[in-house]
């Protein structure tokens, strides 16, 4: 292994620790129900650009790490990434096909779909109340799909990250 792509391996759990801390920052009131699913967003990336290196088990523990660090029930997050990855790892090559505003429609139901996951589990365990907010980082992550796609390929192609 040279060490170019040592660095390029780097480069990919960088970002995804990048994503990790976009997740928790903190944001005003008036905008967080607006935050965009960061962190999946750069998961759903990995995965499906290199779905047998990035896949289901680093999507389950960097939702462990969500949950700790939101303070949440653990394994909720765990769990709603875990699924949401699988599913894009089972039709990666489906998705890389799809041009970029198409893909950005298929992100904005895997969050949706994350989104009520974590709902469900909640629901489940402590009661919570549905809202239609709940479906705001679906949009807001639809709209910064291109952006992420475009400069997480760069980085990709740039430092040759296999």
């Amino acid at each position: 292994m040279t060490y170019q792509a040592a660095h390029g391996r780097w480069l990919a759990w960088l970002t995804m620790l990048l994503g990790l801390m976009f997740q928790i920052m903190p944001l005003p009131d008036v905008v967080e129900a607006w935050r965009p699913d960061w962190l999946l967003l750069v998961l759903i990336y990995w995965a499906m650009a290199l779905p047998y290196r990035y896949n289901i088990l680093t999507a389950f523990v960097f939702g462990v790490a969500l949950d700790v660090l939101l303070g949440a029930t653990l394994g909720i997050r765990a769990l709603a990434f875990s699924l949401v990855i699988y599913v894009v790892v089972l039709h990666f090559q489906r998705l890389r096909n799809f041009p970029v505003w198409q893909q950005s429609c298929v992100v904005a139901l895997l969050v949706s779909f994350y989104h009520l996951v974590v709902f469900w589990a909640e629901f489940i365990m402590d009661g919570a109340h549905f809202s239609l907010t709940l479906f705001f980082p679906a949009l807001s992550s639809l709209l910064l799909w291109h952006w992420v796609f475009l400069i997480l390929r760069r980085l990709r192609r740039h430092y040759k990250v296999k």
